[in-house]
């Protein structure tokens, strides 16, 4: 049993230490607004918070997570209206959505260290997020909509 803290919920995990956290979080816990893409920790798309920093869920095994605090888009906000989900709504961020929660979570991440971030700022910061569709410029407008409006 691997003990974990997923958005503020203690869980005893039985699984093998080097199962993915990502497959723990949609398989074991039924917590599945985390997606997988590609597996290999390229796209974003399984982007959670271990610790208040977001990581890859794909590549993080369970045993890197135990007794952590795992923060997923389920836990962002109580309601679903953290700033950031009110803000990608305001400017449509989403086309697909199949990468908005990790999205989400990395700009979540961007915003809890800078409160204010400059628009280059929040390209770099996004830039390991890939979106298929390429709403690339509605989701700096969120993130800036999310800023200004926190």
């Amino acid at each position: 049993m691997v003990p974990i803290t997923v958005n503020g919920v203690r869980n005893e995990i039985a699984a093998a230490p080097e199962t993915p956290l990502l497959w723990v979080l949609r398989e074991r816990l039924g917590l599945t607004g985390t997606k997988f893409g590609c597996g290999v920790a390229q796209c974003g798309a399984c982007t959670v918070h271990v610790d208040g920093a977001p990581v890859r869920s794909c590549v993080t095994s369970l045993a890197q997570v135990e007794g952590r605090a795992v923060t997923t888009i389920e836990g962002l906000s109580k309601d679903g209206m953290h700033p950031l989900q009110k803000a990608w709504i305001a400017e449509q961020a989403p086309q697909c959505g199949y990468c908005q929660s990790g999205q989400i979570m990395s700009a979540a991440a961007l915003l809890a260290e800078k409160k204010n971030p400059t628009r280059r700022e929040i390209v770099l910061h996004m830039n390991g997020n890939i979106c298929r569709c390429g709403t690339y410029p509605r989701i700096i407008a969120a993130i800036e909509r999310a800023a200004r409006e926190g």
